[in-house]
């Protein structure tokens, strides 16, 4: 079983992080995670901070000679900006923001300081999770399972059609994209929408969604709740800062359609077993369906904003305004490589659920049997039976 943890503030000296559960043998190069980080930092709606860290990965175990071993694997990143916190006199910090977990979170763990809230809640931390991410994501690619996300909206403005079926093809047009939007004209006016708002003083969201292309059928389970990939992926990308609302392929669009038009028909096509549409998102019934994983993240607009917002100062216990605390003005662009890489981490469990394995030729040999794509993969019953049980 795939587990990890992260530790560390957003301003001390490093961040840290363990997964464990990853199979041996596979080829993972720190330059390949790195890179991955970098994309992470796009300087379009971010604020001060990207243009001080340059996140590294320091791998300390579990990859030796650049193949996981099959132990933990161990990284961590250091912070550049401690650098100009370690031997700063900080004041108190006493006035929790509208939309943060500085209220909460001081009541919750009884704080006298919300810096220590914002320091950990901060979204700083998920850095170490496209880190750790990133192994499942490069170990997924091994197997010929691709992921691709890119920003389908910034506020009211939505990317229009892209068509998927060349995913290299759009990871080249996003390449040029300073919003990590495929589609050009959406391009320009997502970085005019946050253009807008950074000259209001204000802040923006919008939504992510990421596309697996190339898994089997059957990954997941309907037997229990917590085994269904698509309550998994729900949960993991709630997980992540400002993210408000998760869908499944079309799904928060369902309740306005009848059955009859949202539901995908199975086509039987020269005995192989095909979808003409893909309302659900290539999962049904908790399962992987074999077409491609469509989920998107909804984010709120970051909760620190140059306008100040009517909050309370806890010290005084008197009526005043936010403070502005460096932020991005748009987090969604670079937030992009964080949903790509913390859906892999759930991918990869359910695919090692499926096929079990420690080792990647174990895996290999066992993915490459699984059932499902075709008519011919299926032995099924004809006589009738009794539903029996010994009472």
């Amino acid at each position: 079983m795939i587990k990890y943890l992260t530790a560390g503030e957003s301003h001390g000296p490093e961040l840290t992080g363990i997964i464990e559960g990853i199979p041996a043998g596979f080829e993972i190069r720190k330059e390949e995670i790195d890179e991955i980080l970098t994309r992470r930092q796009l300087k379009t709606g971010a604020g001060g901070r990207m243009n001080i860290e340059k996140d590294q990965v320091s791998i300390t175990a579990g990859i030796v000679n650049n193949l996981t071993t099959g132990g933990p694997i161990a990284i961590t990143i250091k912070n550049k900006d401690w650098k100009n916190w370690k031997n700063r006199d900080i004041d108190p910090y006493l006035v929790p923001r509208p939309g943060h977990a500085d209220f909460a979170g001081t009541v919750k763990y009884n704080h006298s300081d919300i810096r220590h809230v914002l320091e950990r809640a901060s979204a700083r931390e998920t850095a170490t999770r496209t880190a750790l991410g990133s192994i499942c994501l490069l170990i997924l690619l091994d197997l010929n399972i691709y992921i691709f996300g890119y920003v389908a909206s910034i506020g009211s403005k939505t990317s229009g059609d892209i068509d998927f079926s060349d995913l290299e093809k759009l990871r080249d047009s996003q390449k040029s994209s300073s919003t990590m939007c495929p589609n050009r004209e959406s391009d320009n006016e997502f970085k005019n929408e946050i253009k807008i708002a950074r000259k209001n003083k204000d802040t923006l969201g919008g939504s992510i969604s990421v596309i697996v292309k190339g898994l089997p059928v059957g990954l997941g389970s309907y037997v229990h709740y917590d085994r269904k990939i698509d309550g998994r992926i729900a949960a993991a990308f709630m997980s992540v800062q400002s993210v408000k609302g998760v869908s499944i392929g079309n799904g928060i669009e369902a309740y306005k359609s009848f059955g009859t038009e949202f539901h995908d028909e199975i086509l039987l096509d020269n005995k192989e077993l095909k979808r003409n549409t893909n309302n659900s998102g290539g999962i049904e019934g908790g399962m992987t369906t074999g077409e491609d994983l469509v989920a998107t993240a909804y984010l709120k607009p970051i909760s620190t904003t140059l306008t100040p917002l009517k909050s309370v100062n806890l010290k005084t216990k008197e009526q005043v305004e936010t403070v502005y605390e460096r932020s991005d003005t748009c987090s969604v662009p670079r937030a992009v490589p964080i949903f790509e890489t913390i859906i892999a981490i759930e991918v990869l469990q359910c695919l090692l659920d499926k096929t079990g394995g420690d080792n990647k030729k174990e895996i290999i040999e066992r993915k490459e049997k699984l059932p499902g794509k075709f008519i011919d993969d299926f032995d099924m019953g004809s006589e009738k039976w009794i539903m029996g049980y010994d009472l």
